[in-house]
Parts: C-alpha cells; structure tokens; sequence
C-alpha cells in the first residue's frame, strides 16, 4: 500500500512537467481597457450601414467582451443629401455628438436642426434618425447605453432638447485640479448640474480642456465604466497599471480612443509645452447593480 501510494507521488508532477498545457490550458482574458485609433478604423458593412449612411465601430458590446453598460459607441458619416434609417431602442438611451457639418434630426413626430458641437439625448422608445440637407459631409459621434430591463421607463417627453457645446459653462470639479475646465453636458435624471439630467444609465457625459502641463489626476470609479476621446491635442492617457503607485501611460493624440472598465485607472497628462491645450470628450455610465440586470 505504501509503495503504490509512492509511486502515484511523483507521477503527476512528472506530467505537469512533460506536458504542461495539457493540465494548464490558456484561457484568454477580458482586457482591463481597450484601445482604438479612429482614423485606422474600417467603415461597417453591416446593417444599419449604407453607401450614404455608414457606422464605423469605436467599441461595440457585440465584439468586445468587457463592455457592460455600453452597447455602441461608435461614429457616423452621412453624405450630402442622404438619410440614416430609423432607430428604435426599447430599454436603450442615446446620447449624439456632432463632430462636423449639419444636419435634421427626427425625434417621433419632431424635428430639429442640429450643427457641429450639438449634443441631444434620445429617451428609449422614440424613432429617431439624421439625416445631411446640407453640401457637406456630417459626421456623429453616437453612443447607445443598455438600461437594466428591471428598471422602469417614464414617459418620452414630446420635445427633444438639442445644446450646443458653446452653451454650456466651463467650470473646475473638486478633488480635480484646477488646469482643467469642465463642461458638463449629460447627466442622471434628477440632478441639476448638467445642461441635461435625463438619463438612466449615463452618470456623466463631459468635456474637459487641459491647460499645458495639465492633468485631471489619474483616479478609478468602481461601479461605472468610462470611455475617452481625444478630440484635439496630445499628450499621455493613463490606463491601468497602478501596481506601487504608478501608473500606465501611453502616448495620446486626436483621433485616439480609450474605454476603461470598472476599478481601471484612468486619467491624461497634456504635454507641458506653452499654449499646448488637449480636449477629450468623455463619458461614464453606471454597470448593472445585478448579474439579472445585465
């Protein structure tokens, strides 16, 4: 008994080591952030896509893994005089950024012009689509957000809101420094310090201008998710990392994109150089309370 007992003792470390990944197989891993340069991204072929009305694919919860609040942020090109379909979502919010040209927005029965630095939040339940009137190209930032089906839906107001990014004052945020100015544009129904508070699931759409040298401290948020586009300067994003105190950065310019996930690090450092300002365009929404909620 003893000497079979022997024998098994030193079998298994003998497998583990003639043939490891046959006992540890790897197993890929969902990343802690996730990195995407827009101008190197391909324009979808797929459905709601077109020749005049094409979505190019920043982060899409389809594709990637770690996305849990998000559903799709992503970018839109309308050309001149063409129409995207109609979107419906039933427990899903919409937050549309124009980043160039103009164009008609249909909200149910309404429409609204809309022009480059418009914002607009679009309540689950409502058809909407853009359409380009104008002579030049129109380009949308779109970004769609899961709402948690426990979670009840009120009545779509009749008339959509539509600010400009001028509108909205620039201002610091405690426990930020103050070489960064804010402009708070969406926030959660009930609050009051956003040009708009309607949204379940966003927790804060911004816009932040760094002064040279400036940085908004490198900081994690444990129950919410955050996505950074850098929309005009350069500089370092932080993004994760944080082991001994110090943190992940990598080299940032327009165009770059970054999504953080829940308890990753995340902030920017602008480059130190005189009249060097950078401008990001971020948002963070809340993750589901619940694996139901989901």
């Amino acid at each position: 008994m003893g000497t079979i007992v022997g024998k098994r003792s030193w079998i298994l470390p003998f497998l583990l080591l003639v043939c490891p990944r046959s006992f540890a197989q790897e197993r890929k891993i969902d990343p802690t952030w996730l990195h995407r340069y827009l101008p190197s991204l391909d324009w979808a072929e797929t459905d709601p896509s077109s020749d005049h009305c094409r979505y190019k694919l920043i982060f899409d919860a389809a594709g990637d893994r770690s996305l849990r609040s998000v559903s799709r942020f992503a970018e839109v090109s309308v050309n001149v005089g063409s129409d995207c379909q109609q979107v419906l979502g039933d427990h899903q919010e919409e937050i549309d950024f124009v980043l160039e040209g103009t164009g008609i927005l249909r909200y149910g029965n309404e429409t609204q012009a809309v022009h480059a630095s418009d914002f607009v939040y679009l309540t689950p339940g409502v058809k909407h689509s853009i359409s380009n009137n104008s002579s030049q190209r129109l380009r949308v930032l779109v970004m769609v957000f899961k709402i948690p089906t426990r979670t009840a839906i009120s009545t779509a107001p009749q008339h959509i809101r539509v600010v400009n990014l001028d509108e909205v004052k620039e201002q610091t945020v405690e426990g930020h420094p103050d070489s960064v100015l804010y402009k708070l544009m969406v926030g959660p129904r009930g609050a009051t310090r956003d040009a708009i508070d309607d949204a379940y699931v966003v927790t804060s759409l911004f816009w932040m201008e760094f002064a040279p040298g400036g940085t908004n401290f490198p900081h994690h948020h444990e129950t919410a998710e955050e996505i950074y586009l850098v929309l005009g300067g350069e500089g370092e994003m932080v993004a994760g990392s944080g082991m001994d105190g110090v943190e992940g950065r990598y080299p940032a310019k327009a165009g770059d994109a970054y999504y953080f996930r829940p308890n990753c690090t995340v902030g920017f450092y602008n480059q130190n150089k005189i009249g060097a300002k950078a401008h990001i365009l971020a948002v963070r929404s809340r993750i589901p309370l619940s694996p139901e909620e989901d």
